[in-house]
């Protein structure tokens, strides 16, 4: 059996294709790289040869014009129509012309014959190299006149008389070139089968003899003439590995042996393990059950979770939406100060509740990987001042708040605006709350590649352990701060979350008894270069401190502004200050203590309205007051009164003198719940819009198919026909496709954008909403009465 095994093992050189052999490949690659390299020279050989025959075409044709041309001269010159037509036909003789025409110097056609050109089957390779025909023109004249022209001698050349030649010539080339490449390829292939292809021929089947299994082996044969060449070599090296593999199977057997014992063991400890991954498999799969059930268990309560927010979201918002909206209406009446004080003070209560139900909401997004950042054009100083003046309240009256934005901020930054204003407000609002006296500064400036934020108070302070818990939601500092100082421990938390979303850091340092600083570094791209104003001349007097909050602040702004500054107490201003145009004083007591040596203007800063009596007023006159916190623009305007200096002020682009106009179109409020119906009908009229109602969204089908409307106000979700619904049947209709279609929702959540979107809503608009934000949607989707205020 082991015999018939090697015999049928052998392999036959003869078996290997004639393809497949090492000299046929070797011939034709040869072949194929000598017979690319012959057509190429004989290619670039036919070029050469049809640009000299090209040449020579015209060559000869002026040869003969040359030689035609004094006879042709005389025969014009004496008008002899008979020696013309000789001319003109012993022209005709050479085989490349088909038609020679002799005119005078009149236009007179003297002599003119032709014949037709030559036909081939080949002519039209010809006539695609040197054209077809080809004119020749010869002016004729003597040579004791020659600016005298007596007349032309035109020829019209056949080219194929030329181009056969050309063409036999080429194939020629060709041929011979190809016939040559085959005669190398004979040769070659019958050279490499004799010295490369049969010495290896030979040495496979004297290889292929061999029993691998035999232990020793008995080396191979070189054949003649290739001792020393690659062939050789090769015999060398397939000798050495006979050897080395006769050696490896001694070394196998001896192996196997051993192998068979360690199996023998091995089986052994197999299945005394196998057992024991057994039980191991059965507590994996046990495990994983409970993972998976956790898992179901994990997605069950955060689906729940999601539908509570967005129930709470709805429930909530709701009725906050009527509070909210029915407060603002009702301050906008006639009120004694204590309902006025009631109603602020119930108003303020309200949008608390907001800002709880916004922090709640705004972590759920973070949880859930929902959070949405936008990428808008804003501007970081308006903004930081706007949020100061609306926290100014919560301010306690021995706190002295200031807004320091530095000269070199850019005036737009690309970010969200909204997280911005969230987290200022969320670091201001902190620092407010804990802080009863002292100062409370928020500092803006540009740092490398972003906006750095920061905000510092002389307040409680924060121990180093409570530090390392001060970013986790529901946390304070300490367990007694929720008794003293209110609050839920969600708006750090928020800051932190915000910060990292934007890519960027919040870092705290802070001492008990001392204060905190809180920085908040955000990289917003740079729109522009820092806020231009029109510059201010002048020397300033500020009796305010240089180390107080309000004393940096000018000090930082007024040179910016152009102005000069000078410190000083009362008893400076005894002394002349003839080149001084303001005085800037914080107290009332104090500016009429000045006013006593000087009668200087004054610019009073802080609320003195209700402070300032009629002598007063008189004995400080002339008087400008603004209110603190300051900003840059009140600031600017006063100053700019004060000093009577003309500058336009209302034109720079951070002006808040500006008021929405009242808006023109009529509405159609769609909305089920009686105290929104009543909230909304308010907001709408006092903005100029006409209002009419429906309580579902089959009477806002009907409303529709009745009246024309400018906008509709669409509740989302309602009895009989929600608005998803209503909007889908809306949009259906092509005469309505154009129609704005605001989506009005107590869910605040993402997604519920999206679906409003989805159903085909142009905007989106959550309650409970302030009429500011009412009018920015009307702003956008409704036209502004002609009127202005």
């Amino acid at each position: 059996m082991q015999g018939q095994t090697d015999k049928a093992s052998q392999f036959n050189p003869m078996d290997i294709p004639f393809t497949q052999r090492l000299s046929y490949k070797q011939t034709r690659l040869t072949v194929i790289v000598a017979f690319m390299l012959g057509t190429l020279l004989s290619l670039i050989q036919v070029g050469f040869d049809y640009l000299s025959q090209n040449a020579s075409i015209d060559r000869e044709i002026r040869a003969l014009l040359q030689i035609s041309h004094n006879p042709a001269a005389r025969i014009t010159y004496n008008i002899d129509a008979e020696l013309a037509q000789e001319l003109a036909l012993g022209l005709l003789n050479s085989p490349a012309v088909i038609h020679a025409e002799l005119i005078d110097n009149s236009g007179l056609t003297l002599a003119s014959v032709s014949r037709p050109p030559l036909q081939s089957g080949y002519r039209v390779f010809s006539d695609f190299l040197f054209g077809k025909q080809r004119r020749f023109a010869d002016p004729l004249s003597v040579s004791h006149a020659p600016e005298e022209s007596l007349g032309v001698l035109v020829l019209e050349v056949d080219t194929y008389a030329f181009g056969s030649h050309f063409l036999e010539r080429a194939w020629l080339t060709l041929v011979t070139g190809f016939v040559r490449s085959l005669l190398l390829s004979l040769i070659l292939l019958v050279l490499f089968n004799a010295m490369l292809t049969r010495p290896l021929v030979k040495l496979i089947a004297d290889l292929s003899e061999r029993n691998p299994r035999q232990v020793e082996q008995q080396p191979l044969t070189c054949p003649a003439a290739h001792v020393d060449d690659e062939i050789g070599v090769l015999v060398k090296v397939t000798n050495r590995q006979l050897h080395s593999v006769a050696q490896e199977n001694a070394q196998r057997r001896e192996a196997e042996d051993q192998l068979t014992r360690h199996l023998a063991e091995l089986e052994d400890r197999v299945n005394a393990r196998t057992a024991e991954l057994k039980a191991s498999n059965e507590r994996l799969s046990q495990s994983n059950l409970e993972l998976q059930q956790a898992r179901a268990e994990a997605l069950h309560t955060a689906q729940a979770r999601a539908a509570f927010l967005a129930s709470m979201s709805h429930e909530i918002r709701t009725p906050l939406n009527g509070l909210l909206g029915m407060l603002n209406l009702a301050r906008e009446n006639p009120l004694d100060e204590q309902q006025r004080q009631q109603l602020d003070i119930a108003q303020e209560s309200g949008k608390v509740l907001m800002e709880l139900l916004n922090d709640i909401l705004d972590l759920s997004k973070f949880e859930a990987g929902q959070l949405e950042l936008e990428q808008i054009a804003f501007d970081p100083a308006a903004l930081a001042e706007e949020t100061t003046r609306l926290l100014s309240p919560n301010c306690h009256a021995q706190v002295q708040l200031t807004c320091l934005i530095d000269t070199q901020l850019p005036a737009l930054c690309l970010g969200d605006p909204k997280r911005v204003r969230q987290i200022i407000s969320n670091l201001l609002s902190n620092a407010l709350k804990f802080t009863r006296s002292g100062r409370v500064d928020l500092r803006l400036r540009s740092s490398q590649h972003g906006l750095l934020i920061e905000v510092e108070d002389t307040g409680i302070g924060i121990s180093e352990e409570a530090q390392a818990r001060l970013f986790q939601p529901f946390t304070q500092a300490a367990a007694g701060i929720a008794r003293e100082y209110g609050g839920t421990g969600l708006g750090l938390a928020l800051c932190k979350r915000l910060c990292e979303a934007m890519q960027g850091t919040l870092q705290v340092s802070s001492q008990v008894n001392q204060g905190s600083r809180f920085s908040a570094w955000l990289p917003l791209t740079s729109l522009s270069g820092p806020a231009n104003w029109p510059a201010l001349s002048g020397l300033v007097l500020l009796t305010s401190s240089a180390s107080s909050g309000l004393g940096e602040q000018l000090r930082q702004w007024l040179p910016y502004f152009g102005l000069q500054l000078r410190f000083i107490d009362a008893t400076e201003l005894q002394a002349p200050q003839p080149d001084a145009a303001l005085l800037i004083c914080q107290h009332v007591e104090e500016a009429l203590a000045m006013r006593q040596h000087s009668q200087l203007p004054v610019l009073l800063l802080g609320d003195f309205a209700a402070q300032l009596d009629t002598r007063q007023s008189s004995e400080l006159a002339p008087l400008q007051q603004a209110l603190l916190p300051l900003t840059r623009h009140t600031l600017y305007q006063a100053l700019q009164q004060s000093l009577n200096q003309t500058g336009n002020a209302d034109s720079h682009p951070h002006s808040s003198g500006k008021t929405s106009a009242p808006f023109s179109g009529k509405v159609l409020l769609v909305e089920d719940n009686r105290v929104n119906q009543m909230v909304a009908q308010g907001m709408l009229g006092k903005l100029g819009c006409s209002v009419s109602l429906a309580e579902d969204g089959l009477k806002a089908l009907e409303r529709l198919e009745n009246e024309d409307f400018d906008l509709v106000l669409m509740d989302c979700n309602m009895p009989l026909l929600d608005g998803y619904q209503t909007t889908r049947r809306i949009r259906q209709q092509p005469r309505w496709q154009g129609l704005p279609i605001i989506a009005l929702t107590a869910n605040a959540l993402p997604e519920e954008r999206k679906r409003c979107q989805a159903a085909g809503m142009d905007d989106y608009l959550a309650k409970p909403f302030r009429r500011e934000d009412l009018a920015a949607l009307l702003q956008q989707w409704l036209p502004k009465a002609g009127a202005s205020d």
